[in-house]
């Protein structure tokens, strides 16, 4: 027993060491205001972003809540792996919505994966790929959001086991999986080009869904938009790559009509898995932006 005392002497230092080094590699590094570039919002823009990057197909209300389901009121249940998340509201409301958050709050949370509270965002909010953005198109999709309805809508509190710990923990995941560098366009490439890969690996977040993940769950960048197993746990999620070699499409007019039409047009391969939330979302970019994103995903082999 003298022998069992003196060994866990000796271990409680070094746990209470590994204890406060643990709580000092997570602690989060939010922006600061003074960080933020000067800029006059384009709400116009930010429209635009805001269908790109799917806000609506994850911020939608749940269906029993008996709000229009049009809003971006929250609280309709996302299952994943690690239990149920309800995704925020995101209506100007100051309550229970963004009304009161700064332009800071709002970049933190899209680039940072920080809340308002300053707590750790669990990364199915996609701000892994929202980081490549730049600032400014961030911030016209918070003018954007400025604009619509205020919807008073309190959404449930995630079910997942031991949230608070698993919050802090993405404190150490940040350090491999969350890469913030901005997109930078390729000189070899035309603007069309650029703009279209701008879209899909920011507000697009296509890599999200079609790139698997290593075993410490960060995007295999080896294996970029090659398809995996589907975030929800059930299912795959195909390829991006080689689209038009591997007999998906016809070419990138045919990818660009599959964007706008989908299923209401033979195009049924877009309307399981999620897609047919994001087919939508995309029907209302304009035709210019879909060229583009249509020239970048087929220029992948």
């Amino acid at each position: 027993m003298p022998k069992f005392k003196t060994i866990v002497k000796a271990l409680v230092p070094l746990a209470v060491l590994g204890l406060a080094g643990f709580w000092v590699l997570t602690i989060p590094h939010p922006l600061t205001a003074d960080q933020l570039p000067k800029h006059t919002a384009d709400v116009t823009n930010g429209e635009k972003l805001f269908h790109a990057s799917g806000c609506h197909s994850c911020h939608l209300p749940s269906k029993d809540s008996g709000l229009d389901e049009a809003s971006v009121a929250g609280g309709a249940p996302l299952k994943t792996p690690i239990g149920t998340l309800y995704p925020p509201n995101l209506t100007p409301d100051p309550e229970t919505g963004i009304g009161k958050w700064s332009d800071v709050d709002f970049v933190n949370a899209m680039q940072k994966g920080i809340g308002k509270d300053g707590e750790h965002l669990i990364p199915a909010f996609p701000y892994t790929s929202y980081a490549h953005m730049s600032t400014e198109d961030v911030l016209d999709i918070k003018a954007y959001l400025a604009t619509l309805p205020a919807v008073k809508n309190a959404v449930p509190q995630h079910e997942v086991t031991a949230l608070p710990l698993i919050r802090r923990g993405l404190g150490l995941w940040k350090y491999v999986g969350l890469k913030d560098a901005k997109f930078v366009n390729d000189p070899a490439q035309s603007a069309s080009w650029n703009r279209g890969a701008y879209l899909v690996n920011g507000a697009g977040h296509c890599a999200e869904c079609h790139t698997p993940r290593t075993f410490y769950m960060a995007s295999d960048d080896a294996k970029f938009l090659g398809g995996g197993p589907h975030p929800d746990g059930q299912g795959k999620v195909p390829s991006l790559r080689d689209l038009v070699g591997r007999g998906k499409y016809k070419d990138a007019a045919d990818l660009v009509s599959a964007f706008q039409d989908g299923e209401a047009m033979g195009y049924e391969h877009l309307s399981s898995g999620g897609m047919g939330a994001v087919q939508s979302n995309l029907s209302k970019l304009p035709v210019e932006d879909l060229n583009a994103i249509a020239e970048y995903l087929l220029s992948l082999k």
